[in-house]
């Protein structure tokens, strides 16, 4: 069984997602970065491949892609990185970016080495769901990877009836309009859309991005899906880093999740 599929049949709340940048701070960080956040507790992890126009995502991720790409990062040294990440992470590995490099690194070597290091699922904002459909769903299954896919305050309920008859993993549930970071906070407009979306009586299990900053809109969150994802606050963290990387992550986690217990 996929790990995402495992993790959801596993526990159903407060799950905790977080993203962080490929390449960013430094180079070669990102296999430190995967193994303090599974020794923190995190659930599920995403790693954001950097792009140089990634346009969900407000000014924070930005200029940590940004950073990635002049740090050297590229869609070949990330899948190097990971090639051994499995010997010391076990917690569900996604892959968040954009459609364009992938359809340029080739979509089937794409799937191909995302089995060969271990990663479960992928997040392309701006893949047409039909596109998916018609033309990768297959290769994506043949190579385990599951597609997950984000709805918003204005999709319509038969999109969102659409994207939960596919039954991917999870749903990304966007809380706002706005791009990455430029929330803070949960609003009530907000929660009449979570709360809208729970009537709905949904299959897939759901994430709640955008916004999530701490614990409090962590817990706010968790009130109306399984779990949530933080990325810009998270990020604007690592850029506060000093030389203790693991140590800095591990309170992290911890102030946004404070039942956990390292591992």
């Amino acid at each position: 069984m996929n790990r995402i599929e495992n993790l959801f049949q596993q526990k159903s709340e407060k799950i905790l997602n977080v993203y962080f940048t490929a390449g960013y701070p430094a180079l070669h960080d990102t296999p430190t970065i995967l193994k303090a956040l599974q020794n923190a507790g995190v659930d599920l992890i995403e790693i954001g491949m950097p792009y140089s126009d990634p346009i969900a995502d407000g000014e924070t991720i930005q200029q940590s892609n940004q950073q990635a790409l002049h740090n050297g990062m590229t869609l070949k040294l990330l899948f190097e990185q990971l090639k051994d990440c499995r010997k010391t992470v076990d917690r569900p590995i996604l892959l968040m970016g954009y459609l364009n490099p992938v359809v340029q690194f080739g979509i089937e070597n794409f799937c191909k080495k995302c089995q060969e290091v271990g990663i479960d699922g992928v997040i392309l904002p701006d893949m047409p769901i039909a596109v998916y459909q018609e033309e990768y769903q297959a290769t994506f299954r043949r190579y385990g990877l599951l597609s997950i896919f984000l709805i918003t305050p204005q999709t319509t309920e038969e999109r969102i009836r659409q994207i939960d008859q596919m039954g991917e993993g999870f749903i990304y549930m966007v809380s706002s309009a706005s791009t990455t970071g430029q929330q803070t906070g949960i609003s009530e407009e907000m929660i009449d859309y979570f709360s809208r979306v729970n009537r709905m009586d949904l299959q897939t299990p759901r994430l709640i991005g955008f916004g999530i900053t701490d614990k409090k809109t962590f817990e706010q969150a968790c009130q109306y899906a399984q779990g949530a994802i933080i990325g810009s606050a998270f990020i604007r963290r690592l850029q506060q880093a000093d030389d203790d990387l693991t140590g800095t992550i591990g309170n992290f986690v911890r102030s946004v999740k404070d039942e956990v217990v390292p591992n």
